[in-house]
């Protein structure tokens, strides 16, 4: 009866992928005959389920859709459902007499019944199918701060009449139809299945090689709609100069946490959690803007709450599209450590418009703004922190224009952020020489630098006075009164302070050297009090020995 029972449960338990205390690191876990007939069987059963509607169409057109025809494909059908349940069979049995599946069996049940430190670490050193892994952190466990309110950006909605909501419904349908079937996924191509099936294998690597060369730790999360999240935890805490700080990392339209940008923090010795967006690896649903949002919530809270990391001590890192959950994250976080975007936007609208034929402008448009509006500045606009923006001089896919610098799509994130961060400095004027400015090479840019004589202290000084004596919140209004010379310093010195550049395409790592903390104005504030409480101690000090040496003659 037992064995029965094993055997049962084998048959639906998940594929297991690697074993971590193997003799050989990379090592994988070897399955028997049985159970690796039963999963390439599984394989065909999934690749005819893709080609199923190729193989429809056929049918069609040789005329199988009539009686005969529908009769002989029940036929065939009821042959793939024998093969199907045989697959089960084959794999069952084998697991159920491989002592290696079945110990891994043992430890994913403990872990289900009572998941402590002791299950978990044993569970941990399996690697195998993440839907059946144990919820770690939901968002039920927060206290207090699941009622906090968020901050959304609100797409614009036009008033309109009840005529005009009956002329423009045709459109309504077409456009959810388009988000809702290839739309989302043109936009995120990392969630199309087909993709991460060839993917996996890399996945599994990076995933092994975090593993065993930083000692990472993966987690679940469930976020306040039900979806799960796939992270994985690098703690460099007490191990590296930087590892106090947390870096929070957002992967692009088609990356994942295991071959994506954490290797940059990781190389520059802070801690680091990675996460898959929804819909890619581990990750359940899809990156629908909103689901994007409550998983980059709970990561927030599953780093502040479970592992101990205050917003002070958190670095938030978007790559590309991880702009966006990034900047929602900085609008709702807004006392995290800094914002590092790199080789990001400020709306996407103008980048999707580009790469659909110019005839279906108007429906793109409509689509993004009513189902996939991801607009980073909207949201930036909304942070005040320290904000680093990180340029690829030879992006390819966040520029409008081939091998144009001034198109690259950063130029206005930078530009609409200092114009509202700073009205008085960014006005006209200030705008056009900006632009001038972002559409040099570093050869131009050093010219610029010499002809308006650039005196970066100077600078510091002015906002920091503006700051002593005004505010440090946004907009600012420093820069009023300078003239055009004066501003043209600022305009320059802001921008080289804001943004700087890395000569690379889109998909390049970013190098350790040019990951850095942002430009903090706070912390030159900090250096000019204590400064200036230095000269006014030595000012008293040097009048004291005046008076001594006047008594003493």
């Amino acid at each position: 009866m037992a064995a029965v029972k094993l055997i049962w449960q084998c048959m639906f338990s998940p594929r297991l992928y690697k074993v971590y205390d193997d003799r050989r690191a990379d090592a994988l876990y070897e399955a028997g005959h049985l159970e690796r007939w039963g999963d390439q069987l599984f394989v065909m059963w999934n690749i005819s389920l893709y080609t199923s509607p190729i193989l429809a169409t056929v049918l069609y057109r040789r005329g199988y859709f009539v009686f005969d025809g529908i009769v002989t494909i029940a036929k065939f059908l009821t042959g793939v459902g024998l093969i199907l349940a045989a697959s089960y069979c084959l794999r069952s049995l084998g697991r159920a007499n491989n002592p290696t599946y079945i110990s891994f069996l043992n430890s994913l049940n403990a872990a289900k019944k009572d998941l402590n430190r002791d299950t978990k670490r044993a569970l941990s050193r399996y690697d195998f199918e993440f839907y059946a892994w144990p919820i770690e952190f939901k968002w039920s466990d927060i206290e207090g701060d699941e009622t906090k309110h968020r901050l959304y950006v609100d797409r614009p909605s036009p008033r309109r009449t009840a005529m005009e909501w009956l002329f423009a419904m045709p459109c309504q349908i077409v456009s959810y139809v388009v988000a809702h079937t290839f739309g989302l996924r043109l936009v995120y191509p990392g969630s199309i299945s087909m993709l991460q099936y060839v993917m996996a294998p890399i996945l599994l690597q990076g995933r092994i090689k975090l593993v065993n060369e930083s000692q990472a730790e993966r987690f679940k999360l469930r976020t306040r709609d039900g979806n799960q999240v796939d992270t994985m935890f690098v703690d460099r805490r007490n191990k590296h100069a930087n590892g106090s700080t947390l870096v929070i990392c957002s992967e692009g339209n088609a990356g994942f946490y295991e071959i994506g940008i954490m290797v940059t923090p990781l190389e520059a010795g802070y801690s680091v959690l990675g996460w898959n967006h929804p819909g890619f690896g581990g990750s359940s649903g899809m990156p629908y803007p909103d689901q994007e949002l409550n998983a980059i919530d709970i990561v927030m809270q599953f780093a502040i709450n479970r592992l101990n990391f205050q917003p002070e001590n958190i670095l938030l890192f978007g790559w590309s599209i991880g702009g966006y959950p990034t900047s929602w994250a900085a609008m709702n976080y807004p006392d995290v450590k800094g914002v590092i975007l790199d080789a990001t936007f400020d709306d996407i609208v103008a980048l999707a418009i580009l790469r659909m034929p110019s005839s279906l402008e108007p429906l793109v448009r409509k689509t993004i703004r009513d189902y996939i509006n991801l607009n980073n500045y909207q949201q930036l606009s909304k942070y005040s922190g320290p904000l680093l923006l990180i340029r690829r001089t030879e992006d390819e896919v966040i520029c409008t224009e081939e091998m144009k610098l001034s198109s690259n799509r950063g130029n206005n994130l930078l530009v609409k952020l200092l114009k509202y961060r700073y009205p008085k400095i960014f006005d006209d004027e200030g705008v056009v020489l900006l632009n001038t400015w972002l559409a040099a090479d570093i050869n131009q840019q050093s010219v610029f630098w010499s002809k308006y004589d650039i005196d970066e202290d100077l600078c510091t000084s002015t906002l920091v006075s503006y700051i002593t004596e005004h505010s440090n919140s946004y907009p600012s209004m420093v820069g009023e009164g300078f003239t055009q010379d004066m501003k043209a310093q600022m305009v320059l010195f802001l921008a080289h302070k804001y943004m700087i550049d890395f000569r690379s395409t889109h998909c390049t790592p970013l190098p350790a050297n040019l990951f850095r903390l942002p430009w903090e104005l706070s912390s030159e504030l900090e250096y000019v009090k204590f400064y200036t409480f230095l000269l006014r101690k030595l000012k008293q000090w040097n009048l004291v020995k005046t008076v001594v040496n006047d008594l003493e003659k």
